[in-house]
């Protein structure tokens, strides 16, 4: 009889090697294990070792651990969120078992546990596993399956591999399970990109690492970081490749008719539309450019990672490359491509690497699957076909040809990037701006700052001012707010997790109008949630939905110019349900108003008495030569400060331009036949007027609101809905006297009933 069962590297015992390791470690990665072993020394603990892309922290991490742990007859529950990055671990700490680092154990068992055919389930999870590597939704969706492995167990390392996502409720579920089953947790994250792990910053990730080592000494509480070490410190070392920049201009424009969603897609999700990455795909003259580019310096290029705009771009590259002599390859995911009709699975993709690893291919092709995790050290050269916003993105793909030569890549690493000719409003990142002296990445100038400031507020005026310039839309209500008044105060911004692991980044404008109502709103997230019974990660679009019209309902009632965006409030209540805690708010304190002051410019126009031509003259000069800049930050194109500038002459000029000039007679409709969403649309103030006034008179001596119905009382307004004790479809009117609060479950039942 054939066998019935097949070899797999998903587990398996791993033995110790006899002999040394042939590998001596760096300096950085010595020190990192040394302060590693200082902050050993605590029963439990939670802390970040920071190694930017090519400094090895797997191999180091492993190999520390192998003594550390392993070696202790301790487990070791390994935690990442792509598959590449669960087998590199594992094969680390297959490659380096060598009895030096496992005196006191002969072997060890390890388990590879994810989503993936290719790897065991967690149902297979045996309590005999020392070495337990998994995916955080595998166990996240079966956090019980960890309870053998568990029990028993005084002492358990932690490991968060790419910890910059760990501060969503997934890894922090399986923090808190683990926790509070074994009395002492030891939790290492491991990261390449600083940029999130700060002193200064306040946010989630200092709440789950919060220990650290600062000159040989344990800090705790404070610092969560135990080693850290900056790309430049390692480039003058010859650890990572020096970098030679080369920027290539295509002379492509994109991106002229982009409407407000689409700039929210780039600016917060880093995602171009379907539409502008199609013609940045089938751009003849733009990948002829990126192949020509190749060609004339093939020899000092060599082996290449080409980041394309999406699997069609990579697909079209490898042809023109193969077309021209130079042997490439495309790699996507382990998804078939509607368009392309492509599919490609996870070992197709490691067929292509290793024909690059060893020569046969010389140009790689790939679509984002490349940032993290997969070893590449025979990369010389970087094409960075793709523009991004993100700074951590950015890393990971210079990244992937930063390997120097004493760690057996090349002296020199030749980033190229291709810039096309997109509007300004745009904050790209620049590969260049990584290597800009270290204090740089963690505290910006006054000046760089009030310009990011200034674009990410322009962004979000893109709409109303092109809406302004469109005579079909009447913006009058905008145009009679006072100007400043349309400026934002601040910012809540923060970034959400999708499913597929892939982090977007959100802002939230706050003006003078929505301040207060936003502040509630935070205030009640937790009791929303608590009311509509949602614990999820990753709410159902329905549910979402159903939530935002209750925050709606409750806090965002009477007249708001400039008005709020339900799409803010859907971010928000995603980033809640991931993170379940309020986003942080950024004030626009560095923007010095004034210099945005259009009333002010048309002003100084009016009293001078300027004429057309003095006045384009004196526009062009404080458009074209302010220090600063700040107009041209602000406004993006000159046509939407000339638009804004007209409006404040014309309210010099005419101060009743915005009356209206009533002509016909129309009929009426008294406000108490209409419903509070009716009234709300044309008197808001009055809407706010009655819903607040209803809310009053429901509550006790006790300072609860009491559901007139079931009696639930409840301190927050978040669980009750404004109710029309008779109803208006049955001759009830919208007044004072006919108005009552439900809790939702009491209305939903009451319905159009008495």
């Amino acid at each position: 009889m054939e066998d019935t069962f097949v070899e797999v590297k998903s587990n398996g015992t791993v033995s110790a090697k006899q002999g040394s390791n042939s590998r001596t470690p760096y300096e950085h990665q010595r020190k990192a294990m040394e302060c590693l072993d200082i902050i050993d020394k605590l029963d439990d603990y939670s802390t970040l070792v920071v190694l930017p892309t090519g400094g090895g922290k797997t191999y180091t991490a492993s190999s520390w651990l192998l003594k550390a742990a392993l070696n202790k007859h301790k487990k070791i529950l390994w935690i990442a969120h792509r598959q590449t990055l669960l087998d590199q671990a594992a094969e680390s700490f297959q490659k380096f078992a060598y009895a030096e680092n496992l005196p006191n154990v002969l072997s060890f068992k390890y388990r590879i546990v994810s989503g993936s055919t290719d790897h065991d389930r967690t149902i297979d999870i045996e309590s005999s596993d020392n070495l337990l590597v998994a995916s955080k939704d595998s166990l996240g969706r079966n956090l019980p399956a960890l309870d053998s492995w568990l029990a028993g167990e005084k002492e358990v390392y932690l490991v968060i591999d790419e910890a910059h996502h760990s501060t969503a409720k997934t890894y922090r579920k399986v923090i808190d399970y683990v926790r509070d089953r074994v009395p002492h947790v030891k939790i290492i994250g491991l990261t390449a990109t600083p940029f999130r792990t700060a002193d200064s910053e306040q946010g989630l990730l200092s709440k789950i690492y919060t220990d650290g080592v600062d000159s040989g000494k344990v800090v705790k509480d404070n610092k969560g970081i135990t080693y850290k070490i900056d790309l430049k410190t390692l480039i003058n070392r010859s650890i990572l490749s020096r970098p030679i920049f080369e920027r290539c201009s295509t002379e492509e424009g994109f991106g002229d008719n982009l409407g407000k969603d689409d700039w929210d897609r780039i600016s917060h999700l880093d995602l171009l539309p379907d539409d502008i990455a199609g013609q940045m795909a089938d751009s003849a003259v733009r990948n002829k450019l990126i192949v020509d580019t190749y060609k004339k310096n093939e020899n000092t290029y060599g082996k290449t990672i080409i980041f394309a705009v999406n699997v069609v771009h990579a697909v079209t590259l490898a042809k023109l490359f193969n077309k021209a002599g130079v042997k490439a390859e495309f790699i996507v995911s382990d998804v078939k491509d509607a368009v392309t009709g492509v599919t490609i699975s996870s070992k197709d993709n490691e067929k292509k690497l290793e024909s690059y690893r060893n020569g046969d291919t010389k140009v790689l092709i790939n679509v984002n699957i490349l940032t993290e995790g997969v070893d590449l050290p025979q990369t010389q050269t970087v094409f960075l076909a793709r523009p991004t916003v993100s700074t951590i993105l950015m890393t990971q793909m210079v990244g992937r040809a930063l390997r120097g030569t004493r760690a057996g890549g090349t002296a020199y690493a030749h980033i190229v990037y291709f810039i096309d000719d997109w509007d300004a409003h745009i904050a790209w990142v620049n590969p260049e701006s990584l290597f800009v002296d270290e204090e740089a990445n963690f505290s910006d100038s006054p000046i760089e700052h009030q310009k990011h400031e200034l674009r990410m507020i322009a962004i979000s005026k893109i709409e109303e001012f092109a809406a302004i310039l469109d005579d079909s839309i009447d913006t009058t209500a905008i145009e009679r707010v006072p100007f400043e008044k349309r400026v934002p105060i601040g910012m809540y911004a923060f970034t959400c997790l999708e499913e597929n692991g892939m982090d977007h980044s959100y802002q939230v404008m706050v003006y003078d109008s929505t301040q207060e109502a936003y502040e509630d709103m935070m205030e009640a997230l937790p009791a929303l949630f608590m009311d509509f019974g949602v614990d999820e990660e990753f709410v159902e679009e329905e549910t979402l939905m159903d939530m935002q019209k209750q925050i709606a309902d409750t806090f965002f009632t009477g007249e708001m110019i400039p008005p709020y965006e339900e799409s803010d409030i859907i971010h928000v209540l995603m980033y809640y349900a991931q993170y379940e805690d309020i986003p942080k708010f950024y004030t626009f304190g560095d923007i010095d108003k004034s210099k945005l002051d259009v009333a002010a410019i048309a002003k100084h126009i009016w009293d001078e008495d300027m004429g057309p031509k003095k006045k384009a003259e004196y526009v062009d000069s404080i458009w074209d030569n302010t220090d600063d800049n700040m107009l041209r930050l602000f406004f993006g194109r000159k046509v939407y400060f000339w638009r804004q500038l007209d409006i404040e002459m014309m309210k010099l000029s005419s101060p009743d331009i915005f009356e209206d000039e009533p002509n016909v007679n129309y009929g009426r409709r008294d406000f108490e036949d209409m419903s509070l969403y009716g009234i709300g649309e044309h008197a808001p103030d009055y809407e706010k007027e009655l819903r607040d006034s209803t809310f009053e008179k429901s509550m006790n001596e006790e300072g609860l609101y009491v559901c007139a119905a079931c009696g639930y009382e409840n301190e927050n307004r978040i669980p009750f809905q404004v109710d029309h004790i008779m109803p208006l479809n049955k001759g009830g009117k919208t007044v004072p006297e006919n108005l009552q609060i439900l809790c939702r479950s009491c209305n939903a039942k009451k319905g159009d009933k008495l």
